[in-house]
Formats: structure tokens, sequence, C-alpha cells
């Protein structure tokens, strides 16, 4: 009983001594703020077994209606593959949004974590090898100092983890009109 009373104290003093989760020192992420306009993000996916990275960049261009995030994302792979999926991110409290995609299943949750951002998700991916599976994405997204946006997701089912994507995303610059356009 003495042991089992000295592991339950030593778990709990480990837990007490975990870092916090998301960083609490750094901006805070707001997604209504940060994406309307044009986003790019670029960055790759790595699979859990073997396999090259396969680069990607991401055109964002959203709208925020103060109820709805909407977010039109253009998918452009280094070999040469092209997709186009659309969020729709309901507010539903400060800083939590529900979404939609043409590929995820039910709804997916975003909410706060410290200054980041969970958004936790199951999507069909079509495949030629495996005909279309059902995995799972866990994203948090985490605002930088300099306005980058961080996002890093791992993909997986049942719980054995598939691989795992990294985008870095920057807000594009307002073009200027020229003189005398409208």
């Amino acid at each position: 009983m003495r042991r089992l009373l000295a592991l339950a104290a030593l778990l709990a003093l480990a837990a007490c001594a975990a870092p916090p989760r998301g960083d609490t020192t750094g901006p805070v992420l707001k997604l209504e703020a940060f994406f309307p306009g044009r986003v790019i993000a670029r960055g790759t996916f790595e699979p859990a077994f073997g396999g090259a990275p396969r680069g990607l960049t991401v055109t964002i261009d959203s709208t925020w209606d103060g109820q709805v995030l909407t977010l039109a994302e253009d998918f452009a792979y280094d070999d040469g593959e092209r997709d186009f999926k659309t969020w729709r991110l309901t507010q539903t409290g400060d800083r939590r949004f529900s979404g939609t995609r043409e590929d995820v299943i039910g709804t997916a949750a975003a909410y706060p974590e410290g200054s980041a951002m969970r958004l936790d998700y199951y999507v069909v991916l079509k495949t030629e090898a495996y005909g279309d599976l059902t995995v799972r994405f866990r994203d948090i997204m985490l605002l930088e100092a300099d306005g980058t946006l961080v996002n890093r997701a791992v993909v997986s089912k049942w719980g054995l983890r598939l691989g795992r994507v990294e985008l870095r995303m920057t807000r594009e610059a307002a073009v200027p009109k020229a003189a005398g356009a409208r």
C-alpha cells in the first residue's frame, strides 16, 4: 500500500512539474484576425514509415463575416499534384470554432490552448494504393513574434502515426493600387 501511495504522489508531483501546454508568453492567435486576406503557407508532409518528404505550397484566400471564417485553400505539391479545399469555420466562443470542409467527416473543433490553437478532425483521404482512408489530423498552430503562423499536424490511423505536416504561414502584403486605379 505504501508503494502505491508513493507512486501516486510521484505521478502527481510530475504532473505539476509538466510545462504548460501552448506558449503562454507569445502573441495570442486569433484566427479571425490572422487569416482574412491572402496567406501563403509553405511546408512538407513527412511520412512516418519511409519515403521522401513531400513539399507543398498552399495559397489561402480568406474572408471573415463576423461569424464565419472561410478559408479557400489552393494546394500545389512539389510533384505537380494540385488540390482545392474550402474550410468554413463558425465561431462558437472566444477563440473557439467548429468547422467543415469537403473531406472532413463530421465537424472539426478548433480551440485555444495557451497562446496556441488546436484543430482536431477526421478526413477521408483518396489514395491510389488503398482507396479511401479515414485518418485523424491533430493540428497545433502557434503564432510567432514575427507574425509567422506555424502549423504542425500529426496524421494518424487507429492511433498509429502515419506522418507529420509542418507549414509556415505568412500574410501576403497588400499590393498597392496604381495611381488612378479604382
